[in-house]
């Protein structure tokens, strides 16, 4: 995720309009898992970023790794995020 953002922790102005909406689904994705930070598959009710899916991400939190992997439950997007610790969107307490 840090890849995605300025020193001061936000998302760059300077990247285009679809990487920033990729880089915001991320962290909508981030926000939403570390509130109720548990294992294993959780249900975000996201909707997936890909153009005509109707699809809702879930996700799954490999401690080991320490990546949040998502996977629509529609289509074949999917991802794995690390670099988020830290990141002004990680809620945990």
């Amino acid at each position: 995720m840090t890849h995605f953002l300025v020193p001061a922790g936000n998302i760059a102005k300077e990247m285009h309009k679809e990487g920033r909406e990729h880089a915001s689904f991320l962290s909508l994705i981030i926000d939403t898992v570390t509130k109720e930070y548990k294992t294993p598959i959780q249900a975000t009710g996201i909707r997936c970023l890909k153009k005509g899916c109707n699809g809702t991400i879930d996700v799954v939190i490999d401690a080991k790794e320490e990546t949040i992997n998502w996977a629509c439950t529609d289509c074949d997007e999917d991802g794995k995020i690390s670099g988020w610790q830290k990141t002004k969107w990680d809620s945990r307490k």
